[in-house]
């Protein structure tokens, strides 16, 4: 491996542990991005010289912080800032915060509950996330979700200005403020993992580079907060959903229904370790689709699932996430659990839902439950419909095959 190589290497491992602590020394993201990626340049200016150090990472965080402290020296508030900053070189903790049993001091959490923050539009936190916690470049980004970069990078750009003119502190926040932050943080998280897990437009249906980055956040996330049970839910869920990714698309990326995927190549060691995270769980709504993909993930064969079990878990789930999606999915399982004539009432009851109305997956739904009951030329136009709605090429192309097949 070439210096160049090892630079980049170890940048993409290190640079959010590098970003989070400059951010505490210079109280801004951006700022610290910047001076991360100053450090990244004198790597690939020394390395190829003086050869690659022997803790490559401390080498990177050490010039991050020289860096900041000279920053900080120009600024007017030296003589305040400059013993702060001192100590925090010397690996001495900083100054404590104000004493809370719940107060959480890591670097690496500040900086996703900061770039989390709801000052910023859901898009804008996803981008800030992606770019800062999982190390993506806008390039990535901007393929991961089929938008270009210039889009991206604005994003990101007007996400660290909007925070810099908040003035959105640093921190973890504390009691009810860290709950409503909380669940900003998991919702990104969620969104990353979902969009490589089922793309909403593009010719791929699973991207799972994207799941990847969003299951590394999660555990990452669950490593700091050990004590939060909805962190352990969705960690939970995005290891039982990742363990399907290899078998939910076939060799030229169509999609395979779970009916027909191979479970034999499910990711055991991902089921392993979400069925533990779930132990750690608790009752809302994360834990409770965490629950649901368990079970799908304990049937040997789709014959074994546990329908009636699935129902009652999304009925569950109705009454802490109240969405014609979550009702939609009810219905899927109540089908599998009681037959489609039970199901069919509840999906045309949802026919006149305002979210629903572009939503490809309810006209599929419907359509399944009347090819199941024998109503082929209902179910073929639903399937037809179904195919104009989705942005997505595989599953375009699924439902219309399913359509000509009628």
């Amino acid at each position: 491996m070439s210096a160049a190589q090892a630079v980049e290497a170890v940048f993409r491992i290190e640079s959010a542990r590098i970003i989070a602590s400059v951010a505490r020394v210079v109280r801004d993201v951006g700022i610290a991005e910047e001076i991360a990626q100053d450090a990244l340049v004198a790597a690939l200016e020394q390395w190829p010289r003086t050869g690659v150090p022997d803790r490559p990472g401390a080498w990177l965080m050490t010039t991050a912080k020289h860096r900041a402290i000279d920053l900080v020296r120009r600024k007017e508030t030296y003589a305040r800032k400059l013993a702060e900053v001192g100590r925090s070189l010397e690996d001495v903790p900083p100054p404590a915060e104000p004493a809370d049993p719940q107060d959480i001091d890591d670097d690496l959490l500040r900086l996703i509950f900061t770039a989390c923050h709801p000052v910023l539009a859901t898009e804008a936190r996803i981008a800030l996330t992606l770019r800062l916690m999982g190390g993506l470049t806008t390039q990535e980004i901007a393929r991961a979700f089929l938008t270009s970069e210039a889009t991206v990078a604005q994003r990101i750009v007007r996400a660290k200005r909007a925070l810099a003119k908040a003035g959105v502190p640093f921190e973890v926040p504390y009691g009810a403020d860290r709950d409503a932050r909380l669940s900003s943080v998991l919702e990104v998280i969620y969104l990353v993992f979902n969009e490589g897990y089922a793309a909403t437009a593009g010719d791929d249906l699973v991207r799972p580079a994207l799941c990847e980055d969003a299951l590394r956040l999660a555990r990452v996330l669950a490593a700091l907060m050990p004590e939060e049970p909805e962190v352990h839910g969705l960690a939970a869920l995005l290891e039982f959903q990742a363990s399907r990714i290899a078998t939910r698309t076939g060799p030229a990326g169509e999609p395979v229904l779970l009916a027909d995927q191979n479970r034999a190549r499910w990711n055991r060691m991902l089921i392993h370790r979400g069925a533990r995270a779930l132990g750690r769980a608790g009752s809302g709504p994360y834990s409770v689709q965490a629950a649901i993909a368990g079970c799908h993930a304990a049937a040997v064969r789709y014959e074994d699932t546990d329908w009636s079990r699935i129902a009652a878990l999304y009925g569950r789930l109705v009454q802490l996430l109240p969405s014609p999606v979550v009702e939609l999915n009810r219905a899927v399982a109540v089908s599998m659990a009681e037959g489609p004539q039970a199901a069919l009432p509840l999906v045309d009851a949802l026919a006149g839902e305002p979210a629903l109305r572009a939503y490809h997956l309810l006209p599929s739904v419907r359509g399944d439950l009347l090819e199941r009951l024998g109503r082929t030329e209902e179910a073929r136009a639903e399937f037809e419909r179904a195919a104009s709605l989705t942005r997505n090429a595989q599953e375009r192309t699924l439902l219309l095959a399913r359509a000509a097949r009628l």
